[in-house]
């Protein structure tokens, strides 16, 4: 029995019962819709699909079952160097500048596709500039986002004598641009969602970019709507990790897990509510490893957030793919993800043509997720200039990881790394190494090498 019998049956059969319901159309065009969902300081430990056993995230569990659960995708281990190379499509080693700063002269995968005619919007934590047209610039009709035309997370309330933090109870947000206070128990994280929700609605019939990079899980680690130390009269935190101890910031780590998994839901929900879901690609990763002070267990060991730091836990992040009719459910895939294959995929996906002067960092993973063959993704390269002035360098693959520090006085460090367990990284004697380790750290050396060669720009300092 086709889709339109069976709708025809379920919809007597629901008259009959006194129930008056309307199933969706699914909504068809050329293009995709694309949302790109990003969680901040969220490591790939957290999710229960991929074996964590501390929280609890039912709908992220969900989408992995009805799409491709990625094992080996990789951030940088911070936000705005994530941030950068996602939206440009560039390693760091070319572009970035600053942190909080995105260089203007930049083409991001919103510009590019708002040119090929997508309705584009973001919303949630911008990080990338103070200007006020920041978002427009770089490609987004439209905008809610904190952390934009301020540089600090701190409240800018005259009334308020000491500095809160902004972004959850009662936040401060700017819409398009301009400032916006909520004082009546709003929540952030749902302000910015409903926003998005909307942007769906009003744009069901056209192709679409949904950006949210959420500001969930990020410290302050303080109580959600849903949590029994809700207190919807309070401004933010005091503190950059939370008003409390350890113990409380962990449960708070929980409640806000459980909510940025309630928060997905309400995306996917709408998406499957306006028939889009066919039509719709939808991508959930994280920005880089939890934070250092949260403890997770994962397949019976504990994981302590690395965030910040170039090792398996600050840089290993979930990924999750969801694209039903085009993709398989329950798949798991070890390809190789780095930040830099998102805009390439994006343009595959909505054939939208190449800018004439991208990089070639990155290599779309549309085969993968249609299962074709011809992605071949040998290592990822990160790239990260620390507060201090020094400069680390990790080249890794699924086994191995060579990770170079330069200290600003110029001094190296080299180490090579056995990562063929998650969490569980080996220091190997280079000088020590047999005949299997010995041809990976040649491999990656040259692939360090080689890469800093191609590389437009020498790395600041």
């Amino acid at each position: 029995m086709n889709n339109k019998i069976t709708r025809f049956f379920t919809c007597a059969l629901l008259a009959l019962a006194g129930i008056n319901y309307t199933f969706a159309t699914p909504v068809t065009q050329a293009q995709p819709n694309i949302v790109l969902i990003m969680i901040d300081d969220i490591g790939y430990e957290t999710i229960t699909a991929n074996g964590g056993q501390s929280y609890q995230t039912p709908n992220l569990d969900q989408l992995a079952e009805q799409g491709v659960r990625f094992t080996h995708a990789f951030s940088q281990p911070l936000c705005t160097p994530s941030r950068v190379k996602l939206m440009t499509g560039d390693s760091n080693i070319r572009n970035y500048i600053k942190f909080g700063k995105l260089a203007r002269t930049e083409t991001t995968f919103a510009n590019l596709l708002q040119k090929a005619g997508y309705k584009t919007a973001i919303a949630g934590k911008w990080q990338l500039g103070t200007e006020h047209d920041g978002p427009q610039h770089f490609g987004f009709d439209e905008s809610l986002l904190w952390q934009h035309t301020t540089k600090n997370s701190g409240t800018t309330r005259p009334e308020l004598k000491h500095k809160h933090d902004s972004r959850y109870p009662n936040p401060e947000l700017q819409r398009n641009g301009k400032m916006e206070y909520f004082n009546q128990g709003e929540y952030g994280p749902d302000v910015m969602a409903d926003y998005l929700v909307g942007f769906i609605e009003k744009n069901k019939n056209a192709p679409f970019l949904a950006y949210y990079p959420m500001i969930l899980t990020h410290a302050p680690f303080e109580p959600t709507p849903d949590s029994k130390g809700w207190d919807a009269r309070k401004w933010g935190a005091l503190k950059y990790r939370g008003d409390g101890d350890r113990s409380y910031q962990q449960k708070n780590f929980a409640d806000m897990v459980t909510y940025m998994d309630k928060i997905v839901g309400k995306i996917t929900g709408t998406i499957d509510r306006l028939g889009l879901r066919e039509n719709t690609l939808l991508m959930v990763i994280g920005d880089n490893g939890t934070d250092w002070p949260i403890q997770s267990q994962w397949n019976g060991i504990t994981v302590k957030g690395a965030k910040g730091m170039m090792e398996d836990a600050g840089v290993r992040v979930p990924m999750i793919v969801s694209w039903p009719g085009k993709i398989k459910n329950g798949l798991v895939s070890d390809e190789l993800i780095e930040f830099s294959d998102f805009l390439p995929t994006m343009l595959d996906v909505s054939g939208t043509p190449f800018p004439k002067k991208y990089s070639n960092d990155g290599t779309s993973f549309l085969p993968t997720l249609l299962g074709q063959p011809g992605r071949k993704k040998e290592s990822v390269h990160i790239w990260h200039h620390t507060k201090n002035h020094n400069i680390e360098v990790m080249v890794r693959n699924k086994q191995y990881s060579l990770v170079k520090k330069q200290h600003k006085d110029k001094k190296l460090e080299l180490k090579f790394y056995d990562e063929r367990l998650p969490f569980q990284s080996k220091e190997l004697q280079i000088s020590r190494l047999n005949k299997v380790q010995q041809i990976a750290y040649e491999q990656l050396t040259r692939r360090m090498v080689d890469f800093k060669k191609l590389a437009n720009k020498e790395p600041k300092s």
